[in-house]
């Protein structure tokens, strides 16, 4: 079961680095809705799009890092097989990683749609109408549907597998009972009155 979730952790983690380095390497954030032909033009702002992309360009590689670490720590891989618990470390670092990529990833996707959207809304406020309607490109979208993949992967790798992992084993230890419980109780005598003592049998 931990190997499966692993797998699938590993799968979505993957696909959503490769949303984040399709938003990173397109310029598509935003399209002219209102184009004459009907076709989306991508505009491209310079400052907007340069602090964007250097949010997605370290996501991307904080994202690229973790996906090594995850798959070196997969327990279908052949590498550090006699240390487990290493292994399972590198899976939880892997998670906090790919969370950390994520952050920063919605950070500069969420970043640029808001302050595009708010500077519309203020010229729309002031009456000023540049009569052209501009959409978020599939750029924007990608960005942020990568970064939420990421964070999904990431509570994938760090609580829900330690739910599977640490948790059980520490439950496990909790109510662990001696095997031979029935003898262990019989060898227990609990005092009845000062003159004699009785034994628990079971």
């Amino acid at each position: 079961m931990t190997v499966i979730f692993q797998l699938m952790a590993f799968c979505l983690g993957l696909l959503s680095t490769l949303l984040l380095v399709i938003a990173t390497c397109t310029d598509c954030w935003m399209v002219n809705a209102d184009d004459s032909l009907e076709f989306l033009l991508c505009s491209l702002f310079s400052v907007k799009i340069l602090v964007t992309r250097a949010l997605l360009i370290t996501a991307d590689i904080l994202a690229g890092v973790a996906l090594i670490t995850l798959l070196l720590g997969l327990d279908c891989i052949k590498f550090l097989k006699e240390a487990p618990h290493i292994k399972l470390k590198m899976c939880y670092m892997a998670g906090l990683i790919l969370g950390l990529g994520s952050v920063l990833g919605m950070v500069g996707s969420v970043w640029y749609a808001v302050d595009v959207y708010v500077e519309r809304a203020t010229l729309i406020l002031h009456d000023v109408f540049l009569g052209i309607h501009y959409d978020f490109g599939w750029s924007c979208w990608l960005g942020m549907a990568g970064s939420t993949g990421c964070f999904m992967a990431s509570i994938m790798l760090t609580c829900c597998l330690y739910i599977f992992t640490g948790g059980c084993s520490l439950l496990s230890r909790i109510y662990r009972w001696p095997g031979n419980w029935k003898q262990t109780l019989s060898q227990f005598s609990m005092p009845l009155s000062p003159l004699g003592w009785i034994s628990v049998t079971i």
